[in-house]
């Protein structure tokens, strides 16, 4: 995770409660459905890049889910956050890849995160803002077997 995450999540995360620090962290070993106690989940879909390390094909996906675990304590906000990887379909055995999300797209998922903070964890009822990703031209179908998302169960390829 590129650290244009933290930056852009910190200025969005000014319009947060006064008084109240947060902080946004990269974390592998979240899963998704199973949130510490006392912690929130949001899962939200965006549009990334991929780029195997073995062969160095490159794809696009608009299927790409993000995992954010959130908890406030004390003033002291943290977010945890994982993208879910792909993995090449072409190499036998490659490993899987982390996404790389353009700055538009992580400008939208900063953005509907601290409106999910604001609901979880500050109890405001907000009107859901609808802001789109900007998507890629994909060619080939959504591979289930290469998609971390859909191996843990929530990826869904109607979305």
């Amino acid at each position: 995770m590129s650290p244009e995450w933290t930056q852009i999540f910190q200025i969005k995360a000014e319009d947060l409660k006064q008084g109240d620090s947060w902080e946004l962290q990269y974390d592998e070993n979240i899963e998704p459905n199973k949130p510490n106690l006392d912690w929130k989940e949001y899962i939200r879909n965006t549009s990334a890049s991929f780029k195997c390390s073995m062969c160095r094909r490159k794809w696009p996906s608009n299927k790409v889910k993000v995992l954010f675990h959130m908890c406030l304590r004390n003033g002291q906000g943290t977010v945890k956050v994982r993208p879910l990887r792909q993995n090449c379909k072409k190499c036998p055995n490659a490993p899987m890849e982390n996404p790389s999300v353009e700055s538009e797209n992580i400008n939208t998922l900063m953005e509907k995160l601290v409106e999910k903070i604001k609901q979880k964890c500050y109890h405001e009822n907000l009107e859901e803002s609808y802001r789109p990703f900007r998507l890629y031209e994909v060619k080939s179908p959504h591979e289930p077997e290469h998609c971390e998302g859909c191996i843990k169960g929530v990826c869904t390829n109607n979305v």
